[in-house]
């Protein structure tokens, strides 16, 4: 088992261990998720975000790089989350991930000056 694979299986165990059971979701169940995982995101990029001295105005912040990170693996814990809900397994998101920063590369090669989703169809 590789380290994704290991992440995976340590985040469906924590997430049955707390009651959700993201294998075989109906549709109701999984937009409730998916929203629920979204939002916690959001939440865990706000203390991420407050973890750097972000307000121009205010003297007293300070870098805290310890924090930001800790915010960086709990955004790793509700990604991987979501990916479940949505029936991605370490590999899907390996094999999806390789494809996407490929169509990125092209992208950048090709200056990226217009918007075209339809390169990322395959994926």
């Amino acid at each position: 088992m590789d380290k994704l694979d290991k992440i995976f299986s340590m985040q469906e165990e924590l997430n049955e261990r707390i009651g959700v059971i993201t294998n075989g979701m109906d549709e109701e169940k999984k937009t409730e998720w998916v929203l629920n995982y979204s939002r916690a995101m959001q939440q865990e990029l706000s203390e991420l975000i407050d973890s750097v001295p972000w307000k121009w105005w205010a003297k007293y912040q300070k870098f805290d790089q310890q924090n930001a990170r800790v915010e960086v693996v709990d955004l790793f814990h509700f990604l991987i989350s979501l990916a479940q809900v949505l029936g991605m397994s370490a590999e899907d998101i390996h094999d999806a991930y390789i494809k996407k920063n490929k169509v990125n590369h092209d992208r950048q090669d090709a200056g990226y000056s217009e918007k075209d989703e339809t390169d990322s169809s395959h994926i």
